[in-house]
């Protein structure tokens, strides 16, 4: 399976920090944003990804980022001109993923908890995969209602009497006909191609399932100035209450084989001294 990052949008509700830079390179306690939904793909085995962004921010990711071979990874880049809809980042990304299954995770969506997201890609064969997590307020996002199995029965968007208490996460997993069924979406009235849409469209061939995400499982909004905020106090507490790092990217590709010890250690030798180094050196100092 391949994992596409959408990280694009002009994120206009985190004004004026996002004059600066995108949404998704904002820092989240220790690290910048985009480490967590990459650092999901990563624990779901997944190594090859293309991260789409806007004009502006590509080349900041690049930099950050690189190609990805310090952690054992592909990583490609994509342009999206304008924000056209999430939907539209499987059209974007069609030569990339080939006839390979894909996993389209937003990039500012955070989760903290044994998400068991490798043993739910190594099973993923064919259809559509959503996740439901509960919430109080279903009404601010996309709401799933399913059957004992999981099969979806319906998935609406903002509905004003919710069927369920289940939202749908930025994450999905698709089969290889993703692509061909975002193609012939028709976009919706405020232009754009809907990942609701596309959901509805594997819905229609009963070929959607949902993946209901426990309560010992954090799914943390990062889409205001109060909720990144939070966020990042939520990851400074469990770090420093643990001594773990959440997202540590070189950790979970070392842990995951994705690099040896020597790789490791040539990556944290090119680290400035300060805590992050300290980390690493220290965690795997028994080895």
């Amino acid at each position: 399976m391949k994992g596409i990052v959408l990280a694009g949008g002009a994120g206009t509700r985190l004004y004026p920090l996002t004059r600066v830079a995108s949404k998704q390179l904002q820092p989240i306690y220790d690290k910048p944003m985009i480490y967590y939904p990459l650092s999901t793909l990563m624990l779901g085995g997944i190594r090859e990804v293309l991260l789409i962004s806007t004009p502006e921010d590509v080349p900041r990711f690049q930099e950050l980022l690189g190609d990805g071979r310090q952690w054992g990874m592909n990583i490609e880049y994509c342009v999206q001109d304008e924000p056209r809809g999430i939907a539209e980042a499987l059209i974007l990304g069609e030569s990339f993923v080939g006839d390979d299954n894909v996993a389209l995770i937003l990039g500012d969506n955070v989760f903290y908890g044994n998400l068991r997201i490798l043993e739910i890609v190594e099973n993923f064969s064919t259809g559509a995969l959503v996740f439901g997590y509960y919430v109080n307020d279903p009404t601010r996002y996309g709401v799933v209602d399913f059957d004992a199995d999981g099969n979806v029965l319906s998935i609406e968007e903002k509905p004003a009497t919710p069927r369920t208490n289940y939202a749908v996460p930025g994450l999905y997993l698709y089969d290889s006909t993703a692509a061909a069924r975002a193609r012939a979406l028709e976009p919706s009235p405020r232009g754009e191609l809907e990942i609701t849409d596309l959901n509805l469209a594997y819905l229609s061939d009963r070929a959607l399932r949902v993946q209901l995400l426990g309560r010992g499982l954090a799914w943390l909004d990062t889409g205001t100035h109060a909720s990144l905020l939070d966020a990042a106090a939520f990851i400074g507490a469990i770090q420093t209450r643990q001594g773990l790092k959440i997202a540590c990217l070189e950790e979970i590709a070392y842990v995951r084989g994705f690099i040896d010890r020597t790789e490791l250690n040539t990556v944290v030798d090119t680290m400035p001294n300060g805590p992050y180094r300290e980390y690493l050196e220290q965690r795997f100092a028994n080895e």
